[in-house]
């Protein structure tokens, strides 16, 4: 019996030995910071709860248990209603102004009031936007076609304002403005979804409702603003599809004698979590995003990716042991492609309805005759004809993106975009002294411009922003900051692809949402943990107060570069900090 023990504690020890020898990829990772996630009840694991604040709050305020609870339930409405209602006042003021048509609304605006009126766009006059401004919009709509290289999603959006309230600068600039405020109360309502925490989740939309860039696209006529919206609601989609998901796993393991949810692989890799109506919602938003411009289809493949890698992990949370390797895993996938793909690529092909009702003689959208002209003949032919012309109007388009290297004053590297190197100037005017807002006593000329430019210091606090998202994500395993950055790479990296095309800053407004993301999840480390000191919750509440009035400041700093004020030229030289924004 002794030797067989002894053989036993040696072959243990042994084992042992091998263990420490064979150090987890966790214990490695401590050097850099990692920190296990705390073992606790499953179900809180899963569907962790909202934080609120402490009673402490409540009895300083002198308020009775029932009134803040209260608080506590309508807070998670009333303060991105609040925050949204800021950004809505913000971008609706003086909305008409310049009452001009700047930058390439020239495009928008009228392929916009054509598709609405035609279904196709036209080709129009070269003094067509003196005219329309002189008339008010009131212009005879050209019947010629015109070659354009964007879907006609976005332009549907812009064409929906110009109906309302007319072909103006106001009509053709308010679903822009509609859109960019109410991404504020989306991006509320993701932080808060995200982070647990209402004021966090408020704080987000608020960076969102001062970045300039994102202001300026609110305001003006163009399609990136659109296709922002469209990602982010997909986004959202996929957030709260995820919470649903893990809710849903979370009810079907079992409880203990004591309550407490303990993982189950048996469930965890069996249970089947439906049909998911926020993921199909998702695809639709998708294939909006898609039909505004082509870039939405890397954002398609990001998301899908990162949908299915949340359900491998809610699935190894519940206790599965291979998740990515069963069959509930796999046909979570395939849920996942129907709900994605085939939906986006579906919506795509509606939003040509206009397009492919047109007529195919010659007088209808362009390239809608080419398989009945060019196009006749070849292996395709049993193709209906208004597909083969789509087809080949879709390829030349292609062709056309891949090709564009047309210099341009304000194109600009994505390199540079992070730290806003090259801003857009839509519209400058150098208005005299008592002339177009100009003060009569500015001794000079005066400078009105409206510049996309991002609100400086918030993109910067947003480079140390991405890095900290990184990080945690890579060595905390946090999933949050996983999130934050497929938004960011997902808008973002793409266009290094296509360094030698012309491109522009704006383009970046698409990933502004996870950039404020990025920035709050920074903010929230700084203001401490839960169960931080008094001191260091002080501490970290007097840097992130600093940092946010510092953001607040910088916008309204540079309110008369977002919005086309005239102010003497020697302020509007003080906001020149780098030689490359002139």
């Amino acid at each position: 019996m002794t030797s067989t023990a002894s053989s036993t504690d040696t072959r243990q020890g042994q084992g042992q030995a091998a263990d420490d020898r064979r150090a987890s990829w966790q214990q490695r990772l401590r050097r850099f910071g990692y920190t296990a996630p705390p073992r606790s009840d499953v179900r809180d694991r899963l569907v962790p709860p909202y934080a609120e604040p402490g009673p402490g709050i409540w009895a300083a305020l002198g308020l009775r248990q029932e009134v803040a609870d209260r608080f506590n339930r309508w807070s998670g409405w009333v303060g991105p209603l609040l925050v949204t209602l800021l950004a809505g006042l913000l971008r609706f003021w003086n909305l008409g102004s310049p009452k001009a048509v700047i930058f390439d609304e020239t495009y928008y605006a009228k392929d916009a009031w054509a598709l609405i009126h035609r279904g196709y766009e036209v080709n129009w006059a070269k003094n067509a936007n003196d005219l329309i401004l002189q008339n008010d919009g009131h212009v005879r709509i050209p019947s010629d076609a015109a070659y354009v290289v964007h879907p006609p999603v976005g332009k549907y959006v812009i064409g929906l304002g110009e109906w309302m309230f007319g072909f103006n600068p106001f009509g053709w600039r308010f679903m822009t403005a509609l859109l960019g405020t109410l991404s504020v109360l989306l991006l509320c309502r993701i932080g808060r979804r995200l982070f647990r925490s209402t004021f966090l989740g408020c704080l987000a939309g608020l960076l969102m409702a001062v970045d300039g860039l994102h202001f300026v696209m609110s305001r003006t006529s163009l399609l990136d603003g659109v296709l922002m919206f469209f990602v982010l609601a997909a986004f959202g989609c996929l957030v709260v599809d995820r919470d649903k998901a893990r809710a849903r796993l979370a009810a079907a393991l079992p409880a203990d004698e004591n309550g407490v949810v303990r993982p189950d692989a048996h469930i965890a890799e069996t249970t089947r979590l439906g049909w998911r109506p926020w993921r199909w919602t998702a695809g639709l938003m998708l294939g909006l995003a898609i039909g505004t411009k082509w870039n939405g289809l890397y954002i398609l493949a990001a998301f899908c990716v990162m949908a299915v890698l949340w359900d491998g992990a809610s699935r190894r949370v519940a206790g599965a042991r291979q998740p990515y390797l069963r069959w509930a895993q796999w046909r979570d996938t395939i849920i996942t492609f129907l709900a994605t793909v085939p939906v986006a690529l579906s919506v795509y092909l509606v939003s040509w309805t206009g397009w492919i009702l047109s007529s195919d003689n010659g007088k209808g959208g362009y390239f809608r005759n080419w398989a009945v002209t060019d196009g006749r003949g070849g292996n395709w032919t049993f193709l209906p004809d208004w597909l083969r012309s789509l087809v080949h109007y879709e390829h030349e388009v292609y062709k056309f993106h891949v090709g564009l290297s047309s210099p341009h004053t304000y194109q600009s590297n994505p390199w540079s975009w992070i730290v806003l190197g090259r801003p857009v100037s839509y519209f400058y005017e150098s208005p005299l002294p008592g002339k177009d807002g100009c003060p009569a006593n500015a001794g000079d000329k005066c400078a009105r411009e409206v510049l996309a430019l991002g609100t400086p210091l918030l993109w910067w606090a947003a480079c140390f922003a991405i890095v900290y998202v990184l990080w945690r994500w890579a060595f905390r395993r946090d999933w949050r900051a996983g999130a934050v950055a497929c938004g960011v790479a997902a808008g973002y990296l793409p266009w290094f692809l296509y360094q030698e095309r012309t491109i522009f800053l704006f383009y970046a407004v698409v990933f502004v949402p996870f950039l404020c993301l990025a920035v709050t999840m920074m903010i929230g480390a700084i203001l401490g943990p839960p169960g931080s000191g008094e001191r260091r919750r002080v501490v970290g509440a007097a840097g992130a107060g600093v940092l946010v009035l510092l953001i607040l400041w910088n916008f309204i700093y540079f309110w008369p570069l977002y919005t086309g004020t005239a102010i003497p030229i020697g302020q509007w030289r003080s906001r020149m900090w780098l030689d490359t924004w002139v």
